[in-house]
């Protein structure tokens, strides 16, 4: 198992535990460079408009559970919609 894929497991078991820079590796796995990159706050672009949403930003060193939902919410579509072509 990958380093990515491991954090990936830990973001399904605990969206509260993740540290920032490990969403960040997980985010540019999946969807490469943010579009915006501020210090505490990037922006991914996706191959869809609208939801689920890249939107990552850093509290306190950990990504906000809510994002790290909406993460694995866009990595979950863009498996599926990669497979179903």
């Amino acid at each position: 198992m990958t380093k990515v894929e491991e954090t990936v497991e830990q973001m399904r078991r605990n969206p509260k535990e993740i540290r920032f820079s490990d969403a960040c590796r997980v985010c540019e796995h999946y969807f490469g460079q943010p579009r915006q990159n501020g210090i505490s706050h990037r922006i991914y672009k996706t191959p869809w408009q609208g939801d689920p949403r890249v939107n990552i930003q850093s509290a306190k060193g950990k990504a906000k559970a809510y994002q790290v939902k909406q993460v694995l919410r866009a990595i979950e579509r863009l498996e599926y919609e990669s497979h179903s072509q």
